[in-house]
């Protein structure tokens, strides 16, 4: 896909998260998270398009955190923020040496690391007077999660593309919400954007990957899988769970979600178990 094209889907994308979930509004000052992977070179990118087209300003800080790392290579992203004339802030705290004395050897250092990434970015943001965090998390983020979650957690939970902070001082947005890992990879590519890659965890197996291996094969089988997945998220059915702080016993109505054939998107669905069983008779 050409570069223009991939871009302006890119930007399709990020403008229905926006005007969804009004994620930025004028004079909006906003702190976008740089790691320098893919993501966050892609939405700092995407954010000054529209930052200069939109008739509503706003503003952008690319912020940088360098953990303490041995080797991060930190200059490679600041390099480039300065060729590009984008306002931004490297910031250095050593939460490394901590995560390695706190986490037991052959668990993965991740959660702890975002914990302490986060404290830190939502101390930065107030600092630097920003009133948002943009983060890069994209799509297939968002339905990893939600497979995480349930799986692992026992929560249907995934990344709200607007959170507010417990304090009330913070707010993350997630303007990447719907695109897809994919279309954000070879966009990156064509861009050529200087990646930085985490080294952190090495080899270790996550639990992320199990997920994102899961999915790879659910996705060749049927291409749908991840846009359904996603969809699942926008179009919930709280009766036809079991969650009893959402509703109460015996409010569930309509079709049945396996005698009416909803398990199969592609068949005729039912009206009533009465009418699937004469249909299954007829069938014998």
């Amino acid at each position: 896909m050409e570069t223009h094209v991939l871009e302006a889907r890119l930007l399709n994308h990020v403008g229905k998260a926006i005007k969804d979930f009004g994620l930025i509004k004028g004079g909006d000052r906003i702190m976008v998270g740089m790691s320098g992977g893919k993501d966050s070179y892609t939405l700092l990118h995407l954010l000054r398009k529209l930052a200069a087209s939109s008739p509503h300003k706003f503003e952008l800080v690319a912020v940088n955190l360098d953990q303490g790392h041995p080797g991060f290579p930190g200059h490679v992203i600041e390099d480039y923020l300065k060729a590009e004339g984008v306002q931004y802030r490297m910031l250095k705290q050593d939460t490394y040496s901590v995560v390695k004395r706190l986490v037991p050897e052959g668990k993965t250092y991740c959660s702890l690391c975002s914990k302490l990434r986060r404290g830190i970015l939502y101390i930065s943001a107030v600092e630097l007077g920003c009133n948002k965090i943009a983060l890069g998390h994209h799509r297939d983020d968002l339905i990893e999660t939600l497979l995480l979650s349930a799986l692992y957690s026992g929560a249907l939970k995934s990344m709200p593309p607007y959170l507010r902070s417990r304090d009330g001082r913070n707010v993350v947005i997630r303007p990447m919400c719907y695109a897809p890992e994919e279309e954000i990879a070879e966009f990156s590519k064509q861009l050529a954007f200087p990646i930085v890659p985490c080294n952190l965890c090495g080899s270790q197996e996550l639990m992320r990957t199990r997920v994102k291996r899961l999915l790879r094969e659910l996705q060749a089988e049927n291409k749908a899988v991840k846009g359904n997945l996603l969809h699942a998220l926008t179009n919930v059915v709280p009766t036809h769970l079991m969650d009893k702080k959402l509703f109460n016993v015996g409010e569930a109505v309509g079709a049945d979600p396996w005698l009416d054939g909803d398990e199969e998107p592609e068949a005729e669905p039912c009206a009533t178990p009465e009418k699937k069983l004469t249909q299954l008779r007829a069938e014998s």
